[in-house]
């Protein structure tokens, strides 16, 4: 059974920073695509951030280019996302996804979501 656990979420100051953790388990692809997505009260759900292990190509939305950075550590199976300045408009509860790598857009097609962790930025 895949597993996705995020952690590292909480309340931080407008301009501070956060790095949220996704342990992922239980998963048995060989090429795979893990990404970050966001959900703010009354909005839809969007794409943050996505990695692609087969060639480590990186992806972000526009509205946090050059704040926000993707990383992964393959030894831990765990994704991270650091988030540096951040904004009141940063707040939601963020997710982690991931899928087996195919034809889709890293952001696409996501088969397994983990429960999310809260990020409250206040002004």
């Amino acid at each position: 059974e895949v597993q996705l656990v995020e952690s590292g979420g909480g309340l931080v100051q407008a301009g501070g920073s956060l790095r949220l953790s996704c342990a992922a388990s239980g998963f048995t692809f060989d090429d795979y695509d893990i990404g970050w997505f966001r959900q703010a009260p009354g909005k839809e759900r969007e794409g943050v951030s996505c990695i692609s292990s087969s060639d480590g190509s990186t992806y972000y939305a526009d509205s946090v280019k050059g704040r926000f950075t993707i990383s992964s550590d393959n030894a831990k199976n765990t994704v991270y996302l650091r988030m540096n300045s951040l904004k009141p408009e940063d707040t939601a509860v963020y997710y982690c996804a991931i899928k087996e790598s195919s034809w889709l857009p890293c952001y696409y097609g996501m088969d397994y979501w983990g429960k999310g962790t809260l990020v409250t930025v206040s002004s």
